[in-house]
């Protein structure tokens, strides 16, 4: 089993920066990737970014140009850098360990861009 924790949301104003964190513990050894996921009220959530095991990462068409998905391995940390944020990134964020087998998720930071 995974367990994993987010920290990093706030409040912050549109053109504004954010760094969010997921620090995993427990079965670090059976991740494949790791994942941002994002929910807003009344939509369903959809995946941000993630980043494999061996690096390669993937972006929402969304927040392509603007997010940057980063780990340290030696931590267990896996980073969400947020950057131009708009007011439609406004969401519960969510980290997600995909593992072998199932899939583990942490408990949701909150990202509010308003001004």
């Amino acid at each position: 089993q995974v367990q994993l924790v987010e920290s990093g949301g706030g409040l912050v104003q549109p053109g504004g920066s954010l760094r969010l964190s997921c620090a995993a513990s427990g079965s670090i050894f059976s991740i494949n990737a790791m994942g941002w996921y994002r929910q807003a009220p009344g939509k369903e959530r959809e995946l941000v970014a993630s980043i494999t095991s061996g690096g390669t990462t993937k972006y929402a068409d969304s927040v392509k140009g603007r997010f940057t998905i980063s780990r340290d391995n030696a931590k267990n940390t896996v980073y969400l850098q947020m950057n131009s944020l708009k007011p439609e990134d406004t969401a519960v964020y969510y980290c997600n360990a995909a593992t072998t087998p199932g899939g583990s998720w942490g408990q949701g930071t909150q990202v509010t861009v308003s001004s």
